[in-house]
């Protein structure tokens, strides 16, 4: 992925090494749960964390500092800055404007507007205060754990959490939470699936025209995206955990799924192709 002489967003908080308060994580999540969370990557923590109740981050935290001169902090803000680039036209040719956010590089764990969460859970966007957060450690995790190494393979992580974003400004997010809270739990879970597969397509979108505009890509580079999505995908991580795949709990969808709806933005382009809560079948 060509990236190193590309612009940088100013949109990094640089929380690194920063004391945070450690919050309550409540809501009677067993141990089991709480492990698989921790395996994968994008779930909004409001669903599975308890918010800690009158506490933002702190006036410290919430300064915005410039990320590091490290070369995994430039790339995380030059994939950020793309993927600004990207939905800032999208969003014009919808009549629409789109707000950036912000990203937070933090280490080990952090306090956000959806509550505090330890860096074992993954990268994750919290649609209370619009930020994506991600401690860049998961990226060995993500090379040497799920077998996915390649600057692409880690733009897609942050990608797929813009996506995230972009269903926030939507209005998707909302909608959908509010369903969620209102239905069974293994309903919940296949809303929660349809989310994730969505947000799967957007970053496809993001790396089509990423692509077509700037020429990021090389030789390798979507296989390195594809391989990331297939390893994460509901069956596979049961499968390396439990031994066993329970479809009634998945959250994010299978490895085939991932790696579909990744495949129809990467291929289209199109927003209105990642409609996944109308697809029949998923």
């Amino acid at each position: 992925m060509r990236w190193e002489d590309e612009e940088r967003s100013g949109n990094v908080e640089d929380r690194r090494g920063m004391p945070v308060s450690r919050g309550m994580v409540g809501g009677g999540i067993g141990t089991v749960i709480l492990v698989l969370v921790a395996l994968y990557f994008g779930i909004d923590p409001s669903v599975i964390m308890q918010s800690v109740p009158d506490s933002g981050p702190s006036a410290t935290q919430q300064q915005q500092q410039k990320p590091g001169a490290d070369p995994m902090s430039q790339f995380v803000s030059v994939v950020l800055a793309d993927t600004e680039k990207t939905w800032q036209g999208v969003f014009r040719t919808y009549g629409r404007t789109y707000e950036e956010p912000k990203l937070v590089l933090f280490t080990g764990a952090v306090q956000s507007a959806c509550g505090f969460a330890q860096a074992a859970m993954g990268p994750f966007y919290c649609p209370e205060d619009h930020k994506v957060y991600i401690d860049l450690a998961f990226y060995e995790d993500l090379k040497n754990r799920f077998k996915a190494p390649g600057d692409f393979a880690q733009a897609y992580v942050i990608a797929h959490e813009v996506g995230h974003h972009v269903q926030n400004l939507l209005g998707i997010t909302g909608k959908v939470q509010g369903t969620m809270q209102r239905v069974s739990k293994a309903e919940a879970n296949r809303l929660s699936v349809r989310m994730e597969l969505q947000a799967d397509c957007l970053a496809g979108v993001w790396g089509y025209h990423a692509d077509k505009s700037r020429k990021i890509l090389e030789a390798g580079d979507l296989e390195e995206a594809l391989r990331a999505a297939s390893a994460i995908g509901d069956d596979r991580i049961m499968k390396q955990t439990r031994g066993t795949i329970v479809p009634d709990a998945f959250t994010h969808g299978t490895s085939e799924q991932r790696v579909r709806w990744f495949r129809q933005g990467f291929e289209t382009g199109d927003l209105n192709r990642c409609d996944t809560f109308k697809a029949q079948p998923l």
